[in-house]
């Protein structure tokens, strides 16, 4: 009788057999409706009217409907839109999170009650309603601040960084402190280089919920040429809006709605896969930092 522990016994072939076919469905699961959005937006108006709007293997892929969206309309203007509010807005997420998770990190007799208002935040998040009042009250309707300034600093994103900076070795802060560094000397020159990966995981997290934000903008923008990409693919996806209904100068659509529909969920989905690989190895160690002491 093996006196091992249940999870290092080697699994036994029926179990290993379950595990595959656990794992082989839960993958046809995911990249089928993947597949299907990719091929839609390659398929001709042919296809897509013979198989009831939904295509798995284009025979005569073109990109027709990607060359409607991005010719200049409505998609164009908001796809530029999204990629200034995800760029700036996680740029200033970070600054934010960073000098605050810092400053938080510090043994100082006001950081306790600043921590605990932060995490009574986090505990009872504000409702829309006075979100909108406050929005309102501070002018920044029908702006793009305000799908920014609201959710500038992520309670969770910051008690994530306040935890990584404070495994750094306070004899090194030390150091720079008897050196004659002040403090944003030490941010800039200690605490920021040893914590790379931690803050491209915040960012990651900063950027996609910039990016796929579209309710904000349904609620604090008024001007329909000011929203972003998520708000617009909403307006085609269930509402049935048309290129020729939204974009200026555009009188129809000549590829089939399925179709413009599928290629703006793939232009929307572009960009954070483009960007994921460059963060992954980032994303792997700040996920595990502080998981294991020692």
């Amino acid at each position: 009788m093996s006196l091992r522990p249940a999870w290092l016994e080697k699994p036994r072939p029926l179990t290993q057999a379950g595990k595959a076919v656990a794992l082989a469905v839960v993958l046809v699961l995911v990249l089928v409706p993947f597949l299907v959005v990719i091929a839609t937006s390659l398929a001709s108006n042919e296809e897509v009217i013979h198989s009831d709007g939904w295509v798995l293997w284009p025979s005569h892929p073109t990109l027709e409907a990607y060359h409607e969206i991005l010719a200049g309309g409505v998609v164009t203007r908001a796809l530029v839109i999204s990629m200034g509010i995800a760029t700036l807005g996680t740029a200033v997420s970070l600054l934010c999170t960073v000098s605050l998770a810092y400053a938080l990190s510090r043994p100082s007799f006001f950081g306790k009650p600043v921590l605990l208002a932060v995490l009574f935040t986090f505990l009872f998040p504000p409702a829309m309603i006075p979100t909108y009042l406050i929005v309102k009250s501070a002018g920044l309707l029908d702006s793009y601040a305000a799908l920014t300034l609201p959710v500038t600093i992520n309670v969770f994103n910051l008690v994530v960084v306040r935890g990584f900076i404070q495994n750094i070795p306070e004899e090194l802060i030390e150091a720079a402190r008897i050196d004659g560094a002040g403090e944003l000397r030490i941010l800039a020159r200690i605490v920021l280089p040893l914590s790379k990966a931690v803050v491209a995981v915040v960012g990651l997290f900063y950027a996609v919920g910039y990016w796929n934000s579209f309710f904000s903008a349904i609620i604090y923008l008024n001007d329909s040429t000011k929203l972003p990409l998520q708000a617009v693919l909403r307006l085609f996806v269930t509402q049935g809006a048309q290129l020729g209904q939204t974009a200026s100068g555009e009188a129809a659509n000549y590829s089939a709605p399925q179709t413009i529909q599928m290629a703006i969920v793939v232009v929307a989905i572009i960009p954070i896969l483009c960007v994921y690989p460059f963060l992954q190895r980032y994303f792997t160690k700040g996920v595990l930092t502080g998981a294991v002491k020692g």
